[in-house]
């Protein structure tokens, strides 16, 4: 039997504590810049140790480029002064029924090998008092994308913010997505994929369930 130590050093800690995203107190201490030139300078020492030629025309600019990837875009999800501002509305038109944002790409990396997660999110929600612009919600999916993810993590993270906005349970949200972490290493399964679902209030009737499962698997426009 492998203890906690070993498992983590051999990297097979594939496990979390928490539903919100691991972060050191001092996370955001150093500005964004601070961090590019520290990345920059960490990633440049990778190449060079696995035998590339950073003088050459097409490498020079790598480091550079990866690290501002790394902050700006890639994983600019990690930083909470980059959440989205989740504007809500009145339900002045009383609007009672199901309201769902379809197909909104996912595109994460796998906090396990820092490899790419792509794919798609469908969000439902029953609203009370208060709606929510559809834009929100493809900016908060892409919010929680935009970071070292575990899929089961996203789909919670989306799940608890909107019930929260919204004041209500009554939200729903799959993500279906491929693993290059899967497909391009380790086993190599190129055809396989994923498919997370959370949900809370109505949604955990089968019947109201299985409305938003049909939806999302009808025709696109």
């Amino acid at each position: 039997m492998k203890d906690k130590e070993q498992i983590i050093l051999e990297g097979d800690a594939h496990f979390s504590t928490s539903i919100k995203t691991p972060l050191r107190a001092d996370a955001f201490d150093k500005s964004d810049d601070e961090k590019i030139k520290t990345i920059q300078h960490h990633f440049k020492m990778i190449m060079e140790e696995m035998g590339l030629d950073l003088t050459d025309d097409s490498l020079s600019g790598t480091p550079y480029r990866v690290a501002k990837m790394y902050i700006k875009e890639l994983f600019y999800g990690l930083n909470p002064t980059n959440k989205p501002k989740l504007s809500t509305f009145d339900n002045k038109y009383n609007y009672q029924k199901m309201l769902v944002e379809q197909n909104i790409t996912i595109d994460s990396a796998c906090e396990h090998h820092f490899l790419p997660i792509v794919g798609f999110a469908n969000v439902a929600y029953i609203p009370k008092k208060k709606v929510i612009g559809l834009s929100k919600i493809n900016r908060l999916v892409d919010y929680y994308a935009r970071r070292p993810q575990v899929q089961e993590r996203l789909v919670l993270q989306i799940l608890n913010d909107l019930q929260e906005v919204l004041e209500t349970k009554d939200v729903i949200v799959s993500v279906t997505a491929k693993h290059l972490c899967v497909s391009s290493r380790g086993i190599k399964d190129q055809s396989s994929f994923t498919t997370t679902l959370e949900y809370g209030g109505c949604f955990s009737e089968s019947e109201k369930r299985n409305e938003f499962l049909k939806i999302i698997t009808q025709e696109k426009i």
